[in-house]
């Protein structure tokens, strides 16, 4: 490797963030980080700015960007703001690789013009192939972008794969891409019992610590539906194709089954700084901090089939892929919507799948091969799910 790699971090202040510094704090010749950005955790952005010393930090508004700037008093980081700042920093010439790792719909615009620009993309945000896979991947194509995946699961399955692997599944031998999935606090909770399920459980993951709406997701297993319509645009999978396999252990991220009856697998104790460094340093391997698996204490791993009258998020997100069209990007923003509102405790834990059920029916079908299209379904799916919950609220 000659010189070091120069980093843009976007979402640096959740949780892939704050273990993306984490890895790279432990390499300091191998990594700079050049821009920063956060939402609204201003002294945690603050911290990581007067340790690592990026040349930008961007946020939300100009409010917080002169708070921030005046935190920052003598550190040389210039603040930024807003969401041209966002795109303009994934693109700096002086950054080889950038962390995506917004959360929601708001990190589509900035990993968008990432790829646009040739950079060595990390991929955490979800909704940037959720919402726009064909918009995406065509746009990965022509740049010829490399696109590494960072949620633990996809990264397994790209490690997994042959390192020859150019998109076509079956001239690899593979047959099917099984995703695991932990099944979350609620995987033996009676169904009757969810309808009283607070927040405050439903963030309560048994193996991981992520942030409150992803750990909602997780619940629900809509965070595996959604990486099931990624694994569609990652490795040009087929919905037969992919299968999910709850594993309540989450040590086996994901694996690969071929033609021959091989079933290769990627294991690791549950921490994202593993699929985190993975990326960082592809082709290379370094560490990551993480403690070595120990098979003698795990003793055991379990499987089970998924049950859809318990989780039937997962089911509308095998239906909205296969619709196709805007009915991922309305799944999407449906569950942000529902989500939201029984974090706020104004929908019940049952009632996330309802909403989210009665939005995809209310939008009629739609193309989404440009950006602009893909956007006015997500507005078509939030204004949906708004509807449901001004009726559900009325009644």
């Amino acid at each position: 490797m000659t010189g070091r790699q120069r980093l843009a971090i976007l979402g640096a202040t959740g949780s892939i963030g704050l273990s993306t510094l984490d890895v790279v704090a432990r390499h300091p010749e191998r990594f700079e980080v050049v821009a920063l950005t956060g939402h609204r955790r201003l002294d945690i952005l603050a911290a990581q700015c007067r340790r690592h010393r990026p040349r930008y930090a961007v946020v939300g508004d100009s409010a917080d960007a002169k708070r921030l700037g005046e935190a920052l008093a003598g550190v040389g980081t210039e603040v930024l703001a807003g969401v041209a700042a966002l795109e303009g920093v994934a693109a700096l010439p002086e950054v080889d690789t950038v962390m995506a790792a917004i959360v929601g719909a708001a990190g589509l615009s900035p990993t968008l013009a990432a790829v646009r620009a040739g950079k060595k993309v990390l991929l955490a945000n979800k909704e940037a192939l959720v919402m726009a896979g064909a918009v995406f991947m065509a746009e990965v194509s022509r740049r010829g972008t490399p696109l590494l995946p960072i949620d633990s699961e996809h990264n397994a399955v790209f490690q997994s794969l042959p390192r020859a692997f150019d998109g076509n599944l079956a001239a690899c031998g593979v047959r099917k891409v099984l995703l695991t999935a932990s099944g979350g606090p609620f995987r033996a909770t009676p169904i009757e019992a969810l309808a009283e399920v607070t927040p405050e459980q439903a963030c309560a993951h048994p193996n991981w610590v992520m942030g409150r709406k992803i750990s909602v997701d997780s619940a629900t297993m809509m965070n595996k539906g959604l990486e099931v319509i990624e694994a569609r645009w990652l490795f040009n999978a087929m919905p037969e194709q992919i299968e999910v396999v709850i594993h309540p252990q989450s040590i086996i991220h994901s694996l690969v089954q071929y033609v021959d009856g091989s079933v290769l697998a990627q294991l690791g104790n549950p921490d994202m700084r593993t699929p985190i460094a993975h990326a960082l340093a592809y082709p290379d391997r370094i560490d990551a901090g993480v403690a070595p698996l120990d098979l003698f204490e795990i003793g055991r791993l379990n499987f089970e089939r998924p049950d859809l009258r318990r989780f039937p998020c997962l089911s509308l997100a095998f239906q909205a892929l296969r619709a196709g069209g805007n009915a991922p990007a309305v799944l999407n923003a449906a569950n942000e919507v529902a989500v939201e509102a029984f974090l706020e405790g104004r929908l019940a834990y049952p009632d996330i799948a309802q909403v989210i059920a009665a939005s995809l029916d209310a939008v009629p079908a739609a193309a989404t091969d440009t950006l602009e299209a893909v956007l006015a379904a997500d507005r078509a799916g939030r204004e949906a799910a708004l509807g449901m919950l001004l009726v559900r609220h009325a009644s």
